[in-house]
Parts: C-alpha cells; structure tokens; sequence
C-alpha cells in the first residue's frame, strides 16, 4: 500500500515541478514584454507545454516505447482518430439533446448566424479541440496511466490517473495581478491560489463529473490495445460539441434542471456523471456477459 502511495505521489511532484517553472519563466517572459496582465495565461500555457515535454524524459526513465504509450503504427492510428471523435459524439450528442429539451440551454439569439460565422466556429472549435485532445490524452492517458499501470493493479491507475487529470482542469485563479505588486512571486501567489481551487466545495460537482470521463477514456485505453487514438478521438470530439454548445446556446440560469450541469463549462455534471457512468457500468456488464 505504502508503495502505491510513492508512486501515486511522484505526478504530484512533477506537477510541481512544471508549475514551479512556469512560474519563473513566466516572470521573466513578462519582465521582457512589461504585461503582467498576461502572467496567468502564460503560466497555464507554459505548464501544458513542460507537462507534454516531461513525456520524453519520463520514456527514457521508463525505458517506454511510444507502443506502450497506446499509440500504433501510423495508419492505424489515423483510423482511430475519426472512430473515436465518432465515439465523442454518440456518447455526448445525447446530454447536449437533453439539456435543449429540458430547457437548460438555449439559442442564443443575439448574434448574427449565417453560414460563415458558423463555418468558422465549426473549424476553429475543432483545431482547439484537437490540440487540447492531444496534449490531454498523451499526458494522462498515455504517460501518466502507462506509468502508474506498471507499479500497481490497472483499476488504481485508471482511478489515480483520473483524478489527476480532474484536479489539472480547476488548477487555475481569476486573480489579475496589476503592474505595481508584481514581482518574482507574483506567479506563486497565484499558483498558490490555483492549488486551492481544486478543493473548492463549489467545484465538486464538475470535480466529479471529469473523474468520470477520465475513468471513461482509461478504460478506453485499456480495453482496446494502443488505443490512445480513440482516446484522442473521442476527447476532441466531446471537446468539439461543448464549445459549439458553448457559442449556440446560452444557458437558462432559471432553468429547475440547472443543477444537471456545472457552473464551469455548463455541461460536465451530475448529468455527465450519471450517463458515462452507466456507459462504463453496461460496457462491463456486457463483457462479462459475453464471456
């Protein structure tokens, strides 16, 4: 048990690290530009981009190949990538149908719809996602679930590796910081903050919700041999549908079902929870039944 705590811990401690550094190069990015305006974007974007490069390193300690990562050979994984954007959008299509029909979400009429301005969203939304999908998946479904996986029984890596990748999408503060308090530890200040959001009662919720999608695409990627192209697939195209959900729809605070939904990104919540839940629950049910 002991031994599973040190392993469970040591992504902390490179979350740490990532952070920590993000912090520094961030002062010194905006030293240089003289915009401590952008100090928080710069430590989120730098932290993604350090937690991505820690893969390579980590391979090398682990002696991985980019197989045991889950990705296959090019032609194969490139299948995957429209099979599991597919996969996204059955298994969400159905929350964003009920949310219109229960009167959660609705037209947002105040912008000026034609097909260009709708191409462009569908496009822009779409790079984003992919982008988010890949850099997401490599880290916690690739990575981090490979190396948990080989020090410890695959249901606690699935369930460690989930909660990390929850807790990843509250790491962040709304704190500005004006251009007389800024200094060095400006960036700790507000990396301090961000630590302390993620134990927000207020976030536990949509806190709950991501641990269920993240067990989802754990399970996805243990299911199916080298199948992080599913993953990838499947996280743009969940990613893809709530940001057009996001643009189309505006959601109806007065709404008595708005407790289905987060106040984070008004879609993951007890609603996701219960869906993808019971996704998990049958897919079992029927393996076992199969077998």
């Amino acid at each position: 048990m002991k031994r599973y705590i040190a392993y469970s811990i040591v992504p902390l401690l490179v979350l740490l690290a990532a952070t920590s550094t993000a912090c520094v190069l961030s002062y010194l990015i905006v030293l240089v530009q003289d915009d401590p305006s952008s100090l928080r974007t710069l430590i989120t974007r730098l932290t993604q981009i350090l937690l991505l490069l820690s893969i390579f390193p980590a391979m090398a300690y682990l002696n991985f190949k980019k197989e045991d990562l889950g990705f296959s050979v090019r032609p194969i994984f490139l299948k995957q990538l429209p099979q599991g954007f597919g996969l996204g959008l059955i298994t969400l299509m159905p929350i964003f149908m009920i949310l219109y029909a229960l009167g959660v979400n609705v037209v947002d009429d105040s912008q000026p719809w034609d097909s260009g301005l709708i191409a462009k969203k569908t496009i822009l939304s779409l790079l984003l996602a992919l982008l988010i999908a890949v850099v997401e998946e490599s880290v916690f479904r690739g990575m981090l679930l490979a190396g948990l996986k080989k020090n410890m029984p695959v249901v606690a890596a699935i369930l460690i590796s989930s909660a990390y990748f929850a807790a990843l999408h509250f790491l962040d503060t709304r704190t500005e910081i004006s251009p007389q308090d800024f200094n060095i530890f400006s960036g700790f200040i507000l990396l301090g903050e961000a630590f302390a959001n993620i134990v927000n009662p207020k976030n536990a919720s949509a806190f709950v919700g991501l641990l269920v999608v993240g067990i989802f695409l754990a399970v996805l990627r243990t299911q199916v041999k080298e199948s992080l192209g599913l993953c990838i697939g499947c996280h743009a195209g969940w990613v893809w549908q709530i940001k057009m959900n996001n643009s189309i729809f505006n959601t109806n605070m007065n709404s008595e079902y708005l407790y289905l939904v987060s106040i984070n990104n008004n879609t993951v919540g007890p609603l996701v929870t219960g869906w993808l839940g019971f996704a998990i629950a049958g897919y079992f049910v029927y393996k076992k039944l199969r077998n």
